[in-house]
C-alpha cells in the first residue's frame, strides 16, 4: 500500500504521531506520503514539544525514515497532488474543521485539500478524523458533504472499553481502528468480545 498521511491543526497530535509509527512500521506498506499543515506545527509544539518543519518526521518516529516522505502543504505539484499518481487512499489525523470544509467544498487550495479532493476523484479511500466539540452546523453540513463525495467521517473519539492506562494507549487503540477500516487489521489491537 502507498498512502498519505496529513495532520492539520487540531488538537490530537499524539494520535497522529502514532499513526505515522504505526504506518512506518507496517511491512505492508511501501510508501507513506506525509503532510503537516503550517496550524500542525503549532499544536505539535504545544502538545508534544516538537517544533518546527525541519526533521519533522525524524522526531515524530524517533528515528530515521525507511519509508516516510515529506511534502509541504504549499507544494500542490507533488506527486499525489494528480490522480495519475498510485494510491491506496489517504488519511487526515486529526482533521481540523478548516480542512474540512476545504475538502467537503472541493478548494483544493492547499496540497492536503487537492490530495484528498484527488483521493475523492479516484474513488480511494479517504478518512477524515475529525478533532472538534462541539458541532456547529457548518461543521456538520461540511461533513455531509464529505461524506456524500465518498469520505469516512472517522471522529476522533477513544474507546474506553479496553481500560486504557494513558492517552498513547488510545491512540493506539484508535489509530488501530482506523487502519482496520482501511485494510491494516494491526496486531495486538483490541476486539470487543462480549461473550468472554
Amino acid at each position: 500500500m502507498e498512502l498519505t498521511l496529513a495532520i492539520t491543526g487540531a488538537s490530537g497530535a499524539v494520535f497522529a504521531r502514532t499513526m505515522l509509527r504505526a504506518l512506518e512500521a507496517d511491512d505492508r506498506v511501501s510508501r507513506v506520503h506525509f503532510i503537516a499543515s503550517d496550524n500542525s506545527l503549532r499544536v505539535l509544539a504545544e502538545e508534544l514539544a516538537i517544533s518546527g518543519r525541519n526533521g519533522l518526521i525524524e522526531k515524530l518516529l524517533g528515528a530515521t525514515p525507511a519509508k516516510t516522505i515529506q511534502h509541504t502543504d504549499e507544494n500542490i505539484g507533488a506527486s499525489i497532488a494528480s490522480g495519475s499518481h498510485p494510491s491506496t487512499g489517504m488519511i487526515v489525523l486529526p482533521c481540523s474543521m478548516g480542512t474540512l470544509a476545504a475538502i467537503a467544498n472541493g478548494l483544493a487550495n492547499t496540497l492536503i485539500a487537492r490530495a484528498a479532493d484527488v483521493t475523492l476523484k479516484e474513488r480511494r479511500p479517504l478518512i477524515l478524523c475529525v478533532r472538534e466539540t462541539p458541532f456547529n452546523r457548518i461543521h456538520l453540513r461540511n461533513m455531509t458533504l464529505a461524506s456524500e463525495a465518498g469520505a469516512v467521517i472517522f471522529p476522533v473519539i477513544p474507546t474506553f472499553y479496553n481500560h486504557p492506562q494513558d492517552s498513547e494507549e488510545m491512540a493506539r487503540q484508535f489509530v488501530s481502528r482506523v487502519l482496520a477500516h482501511i485494510g491494516l487489521p494491526q496486531p495486538g489491537a483490541y476486539v470487543w468480545k462480549p461473550e468472554e
